[in-house]
């Protein structure tokens, strides 16, 4: 409900107690999925952070932003210096404005994936900041009426949900725990008089519904804090939403990455086992280097196969290819040699698969404690202790890039602009899918072509979170990462090193992750 009518009407009157009179000074954005405005009141400071990501939309209201020193832009330049004269909320709408001298409005529309903020000049559109979304160029008032009487109520019974759209998926789900589709009608109709009133003049929730962190202005789900203020409210829920968003991502990613190390740890185990059964039942080399040389006399020379007694085994008969061109004894010199061999690769896979058993007992235990980690500190720790980057094969010479696997994919990272450069222009295949942290500098990714295959999306945001933590934006709670075939990157000549000019992009909002 963080978007819903009630919760922004509610969130307008505080804003309206604080702006009114202060000065906007700054509006701009250092992703494009996010806009910082600023505001002077005297000799403070009041900031509010629009996060539209089509994902999750949501206002924040932090005390302080540091603002970097690149990669960031100014916007609504129109708007900076104007005074603040009042906020309007609109009727029955998921929108509002703040309204400003000369004639200006910023004005927020929280419409879920096409939440947008417009500004307003003169009561007509001036400027998009998601400019994508032409619909909103021609936006005019969102103000809607509903009718609050019985009469109206009674004629819409049958589609109560249509009618009182401003409760929202989570006030419905209240009602419907409640048992009001079995109410009488003169029972619901008191019912939403009661919730209107409850709305009217509401408690603000954070909550678990369905294991997803809410805020709500009615007690649904398991219920984590309540606060009396919607700015208040609104921090909390943005604050719980990411850390829960940056947990739930990390910890999915840390058991793929354990349980894939821990299968192929086994695989490895069952492969050299079976081996190493079939090393213990192979000792025929000595066996027939035995029988040679207690026969050496009985051999003609040149002879392609012998057949001689086993008298290990009972007097069976035994079969023995020979090298004609060699020696009796220089034959059984060679089945020796093999046998040594033999011995050799039994106790090394032996000692191989001994240790590598231990291993898995560590990916067991991490895994254990991967799946009981409860918050993003713990899995943090667990992240610090257990490296996956330091558990990538060492390079055997020197290669512009560092490589990864997932799921049968090679993944290749450049090391420096110069490598990235090497990797893009000289390494790479026209369908192999070339990724990279967008607007900042950062390592070109690449996920190697396979013939007949098409890329998982696991896979690509696996590597986008490797471009993501390779960049400037490695300590950004969500990093927008370009991902497009190689074949539509190009570098013009003259550009410096590790610049490239993308032809055709999508872009993917990940968290920056070692894994």
């Amino acid at each position: 409900m963080h978007n819903n009518f009630y919760f922004l009407r509610q969130l307008s009157k505080e804003l309206a107690s604080k702006l009114i009179g202060a000065v906007l000074s700054e509006c701009f954005s250092q992703s494009k999925d996010e806009l910082i405005v600023r505001f002077e009141i005297g000799a403070e400071s009041f900031l509010i952070r629009a996060s539209l990501l089509p994902s999750f939309s949501c206002l924040s209201f932090p005390e302080n932003f540091q603002r970097a020193r690149k990669n960031s832009v100014d916007l609504f330049p129109e708007s900076i210096g104007r005074r603040v004269s009042g906020v309007r909320q609109f009727n029955n709408e998921r929108s509002f404005s703040i309204t400003l001298s000369g004639g200006f409005e910023l004005f927020f529309k929280m419409h879920g994936n096409r939440t947008n903020i417009i500004l307003f000049k003169d009561s007509l559109v001036y400027e998009l900041f998601r400019k994508n979304i032409v619909a909103d160029l021609t936006l005019a008032t969102l103000d809607r009426e509903i009718d609050r009487s019985y009469a109206y109520f009674e004629e819409h019974s049958d589609d109560l949900k249509a009618a009182y759209f401003t409760f929202g998926k989570v006030v419905w789900r209240y009602l419907s725990d409640q048992g009001f589709s079995y109410k009488s009608k003169p029972e619901q109709w008191e019912i939403i008089q009661e919730l209107l009133q409850r709305l009217n003049n509401p408690t603000y929730y954070i909550t678990l519904l369905d294991d997803k962190p809410i805020l709500s202005l009615v007690e649904i789900g398991e219920v984590k804090k309540r606060f009396d203020k919607a700015i208040d409210a609104a921090n909390e829920f943005y604050h719980t939403f990411t850390h829960l968003f940056s947990f739930s991502a990390g910890k999915s990613r840390l058991l793929i990455f354990l349980r894939l190390k821990f299968e192929a740890g086994q695989h490895y185990c069952e492969k050299n086992s079976a081996r190493l059964n079939e090393l213990q039942h192979e000792n025929h080399y000595k066996l027939w280097a035995d029988l040679i040389m207690a026969n050496l006399h009985t051999i003609a020379p040149g002879s392609e196969k012998v057949t001689l007694e086993n008298f290990y085994e009972g007097q069976a008969k035994v079969e023995i290819k020979l090298k004609k061109d060699l020696t009796p004894q220089k034959n059984a010199e060679i089945f020796y040699k093999k046998a040594k061999n033999q011995h050799i690769e039994f106790d090394r896979l032996e000692s191989s698969v001994r240790q590598k058993d231990e291993v898995l007992k560590v990916f067991e235990q991490k895994l254990e404690q991967v799946e009981a980690a409860t918050d993003l500190r713990a899995l943090r720790i667990l992240q610090g202790e257990f490296n996956p980057e330091a558990d990538r094969k060492k390079e055997t010479g020197p290669l512009p890039y560092y490589e990864f696997y997932f799921r049968d994919f090679r993944i290749w990272v450049g090391k420096n602009a110069q490598n990235n450069d090497t990797l893009t222009l000289k390494l790479s295949h026209k369908d192999d899918l070339w990724l990279h942290a967008k607007d900042v500098s950062g390592s070109h990714v690449l996920i190697k072509h396979q013939s007949g295959k098409n890329y998982p999306k696991d896979v690509i945001e696996y590597a986008a979170s490797l471009a993501a933590y390779n960049s400037k934006r490695k300590n950004e709670s969500l990093c927008p990462v370009i991902v497009t075939p190689k074949k539509f990157v190009r570098k013009r000549k003259g550009d410096p090193a590790g610049t490239v000019v993308v032809e055709r992009e999508e872009v993917i909002m990940v968290i920056p992750a070692r894994l």
